[in-house]
């Protein structure tokens, strides 16, 4: 076969496609500048490619579905490869075959005509979509066992691509001869490195995809189903239970009820296979034949949009592999990929994250592989759930898990070594961490998450970082080395036991917020810094024990390891404290209460009958009347005079602190009240005083030696007595009890007396706390039993 010519193939891709309006011109970098004039030009037109590429695989399935179902000799005649024509481009149907034979690279040739073409070189340029239906099969590999070269053609506005819908497709090398498959630009004569246009991809939707020995660069473009090579499930039912016969039916069967009686699982099982599980964010029901199963080996990836992407997927294998270079993530695990194991892959270069396993994947262990100088994260896992609401999809709330990332190696990436969102029991066991802002990060509400036997070396901030809601985290037996912080935890809660931190420059261990429940023991810290394990801004019970500090330097200052004491409950207790001392020695009448032992509480107290006395007056019953004790004028005063003033009418008040007539001296107890006698010479002489004369008023003793009960003058008994007289009475008046000469000081008791004794009394001052009454002593026609 004569090889066709640049001009001609990228006439023949263009009309291939369906896009042989677009007018071609030739020449290097063809849409290069317009490929990066305006970024959200270029990713509205990607993901317009995307819908486009989606329609058109819907459409060729659909028609290749109704034709089946006609049957006869109209079924027959479709029942063979041909191109299909759509508006978003021609396709080569490949539908499945019968005997199970696979189609190969002849058989390429043969049904695409001029869209696949050899070149002088040995290697084939591919011009035209390829669909391979449910059953079909399709092995690329060069049939004399020599290297075999796939170039897919990718121009502006055209591109090539091989997708299998519950087919199978392999690719196959050898170690000294790899399979290779790139994009080609038939113009430039080089891979396709514009990705705003579209570019040459491949997919397996549903059914089987193996790949060993092959290097596969710059495929694919914007999505994860368009970005290389991907291997996706599908929501939609598969039909590979149509080409098998009855006898394969029953023989399939009988291996599933063995299969399930032995617990094993197989790569996807076969048709009719329901496989139940938990309900973790998937569905519940999850048909076997509808998800991919895969294996990659052995292989290279470099250039392509996302290096490896699998979604919808159970027990894919990806070993031996190394992906350099990926325009967004180098190998992603999606939406509901489990039980695949990843072993022995290196992902380099990649400008996002190098190994990410996304929402909704379980079960994936992730084994000896190196993610070195990626743009963002080293490792990414991200076990949230898939709603935190109602969906319109109807998601679990629950969360994913039991992934883990065993032996493996994290070094100079742009963000994070290894970053842990959400899930149930995730784990990094046994790994390296070199480089990175932060080593290991667990946020976003992980539980049970185990990270044990790490080393992590050189992190700018954080060797390992909890935060966000972590719970039940075990954090053991990791060594740290030169980072800013050794283990820091925010606002989470786990175990750190056992761990070894060395030349950390602030803190070993750290940590902040809710710490309730947390535990820190038998950790070994040393370095320079404010302190090797820093709690003050923590929360709740943190158990901290038998940790190693002492090759640790302090270089908190003095207010920093006050600070360190000053906590709100810590304030509290001093204070209660301090009113406590200041209640010891604070003064109590001029003196300390120190050495003041054994002070009787009423000792400065005086008894009621040592108690000064002071008259009260009493009102005169009828109206009209002066007050009691008031002179009235034309009425004799005491000594005979007559009171100033109109007759009738009261005496002028006196002025303040002015005696008056009849009533003492202010100030000086009136007679007959417990008054001291009055001074020698006085005007007062003795006379007799009749007995029976009633008890005065108050709480005193009563005239001649009758008690008085206090109260309205109760009637008192005694004898004849004699008393000292006081000032001159009025004519008429009755006689004023005697006043006894009161003793000072202590008294003695009669045995078995309530009276207390104590310290001579302090005397009365000379103005009483109350003043003198002002109206004097009652009048004479007012006291009782005259």
């Amino acid at each position: 076969m004569r090889p066709i010519g640049p001009r001609a193939l990228s006439a023949g891709l263009a009309m291939g496609v369906g896009l042989s309006a677009v007018p071609f011109a030739p020449g290097p970098g063809l849409g290069a500048a317009a490929a990066h004039a305006d970024p959200v030009a270029d990713a509205k037109r990607q993901a317009t490619l995307v819908d486009q590429e989606d329609q058109r695989i819907m459409q060729t399935r659909s028609v290749l579905a109704a034709i089946l179902m006609i049957g006869g000799a109209a079924t027959a005649t479709w029942k063979r490869p041909q191109i299909f024509g759509s508006a978003q481009g021609k396709t080569l149907v490949l539908p499945a075959v019968n005997s199970g034979k696979s189609y190969t690279v002849a058989d390429l040739q043969r049904y695409g005509g001029k869209y696949f073409q050899r070149q002088a070189d040995g290697s084939y340029v591919l011009g035209i979509h390829v669909f391979l239906a449910d059953g079909a099969k399709l092995l690329l590999q060069n049939p004399s066992g020599g290297p075999f070269t796939l170039r897919m053609g990718s121009v502006p506005g055209a591109f090539s691509s091989i997708v299998s819908f519950g087919g199978s497709i392999q690719i196959s090398g050898t170690q000294r001869s790899p399979a290779q498959i790139t994009s080609w630009n038939p113009q430039s004569r080089q891979p396709d490195t514009q990705v705003a246009d579209g570019r040459a991809y491949i997919r397996a939707v549903g059914g089987d995809f193996k790949m060993k020995y092959a290097k596969v660069s710059n495929l694919g473009f914007w999505s994860g189903r368009t970005g290389g090579i991907a291997l996706t499930g599908t929501d939609r039912p598969a039909s590979a239970v149509k080409h098998l016969n009855k006898d394969q039916r029953h023989a399939n069967k009988k291996q599933r009820v063995e299969r399930n009686k032995n617990g094993g699982s197989g790569g996807g099982g076969g048709p009719g296979d329901i496989e139940t599980e938990k309900p973790g964010g998937t569905a519940t029901h999850v048909p076997a034949a509808d998800l991919v199963t895969g294996a990659i080996d052995n292989s290279t990836i470099s250039g392509d949009a996302f290096g490896l992407f699998v979604s919808g997927s159970n027990q894919t294998q990806v070993t031996n592999n190394r992906i350099e270079n990926s325009l967004v993530n180098g190998l992603v695990m999606h939406r509901f990929a489990k039980n695949a194991n990843i072993s022995n892959t290196t992902v380099t270069g990649s400008a996002g994250d190098g190994f990410v396993l996304s929402r909704a994947t379980e079960k994936v262990r992730v084994t000896n592989c190196t993610a070195e100088r990626n743009g963002h994260n080293g490792f990414t896992v991200n076990g949230q759930a898939l709603a935190v609401g109602p969906s319109a999809s109807g998601e679990s709330l629950e969360s994913f898990g039991d992934s883990s990332i065993n032996n493996s190696v994290a070094k100079d990436n742009g963000h994070y070594g290894i970053e842990l969102m959400g899930g149930d029991k995730l784990s990094v066991q046994n790994s390296k961490v070199i480089g990175g802002d932060m080593g290991i990060v667990v946020r976003s509400g992980a539980t049970a998450v185990q990270i044990s036997g790490n080393q992590l070396t050189g992190q700018v901030r954080q060797g390992i970082a909890l935060r966000d809601g972590v719970e039940d985290a075990s954090v053991a037996g990791n060594t740290i080395s030169g980072p800013h912080t050794g283990v820091y935890m925010r606002n989470a809660s786990g175990k750190l036991v056992g761990n070894v931190v060395r030349g950390a420059t602030s803190h070993g261990i750290s940590l902040i917020g809710s710490a309730g429940g947390s535990e820190v023991r038998n950790n070994t810290l040393s370095g320079r810094g404010t302190s090797a394990v820093s709690s003050s801004r923590a929360h709740g019970e943190v158990t901290k024990e038998d940790n190693d500090t002492d090759h640790w330097t302090d270089t908190a200052s003095l207010w920093m390891k006050a600070q360190r004491y000053m906590t709100p409950l810590n304030m509290i207790w001093a204070a209660v404290l301090l009113m406590v001392a200041f209640s010891m020695f604070r003064a109590r009448n001029g003196g300390l209460r120190i050495g003041r032992t054994g002070l009787h509480p009423y000792a400065l107290q005086q008894p009621m009958e040592k108690r000064q006395v002071w008259s009260l007056p009493r009102r005169r019953g009828g109206p009209g009347q002066p007050p009691p004790g008031r002179p009235v004028a034309g009425r004799p005063m005491p000594g005979g005079q007559p009171a100033p003033g109109r007759p009738g009418q009261p005496a002028p008040r006196p002025m303040p602190g002015q005696p008056v007539a009849g009533r003492g001296v202010p100030g000086q107890p009136v007679a007959g009240r417990h008054a001291s006698p009055p001074p020698p010479g006085g005007p007062g002489v003795p006379q007799t005083v009749p007995g029976g004369v009633s008890g005065a008023n108050g709480h005193g003793p009563g005239a001649n030696g009758g008690n008085g009960n206090g109260g309205n003058g109760a009637q008192g008994t005694g004898g004849n007595g004699k008393r000292v007289a006081g000032p001159p009475q009025p004519q008429g008046a009755p006689p004023v009890p005697p006043v006894m000469p009161q003793p000072r000081g202590p008294q003695p008791v009669a045995p078995h007396s309530s009276q207390t004794t104590g310290p001579r009394p302090v005397p009365p001052p000379q103005t009483p706390p109350h003043p003198t009454p002002r109206h004097g002593v009652p009048a004479p026609g007012q006291r009782k039993g005259v």
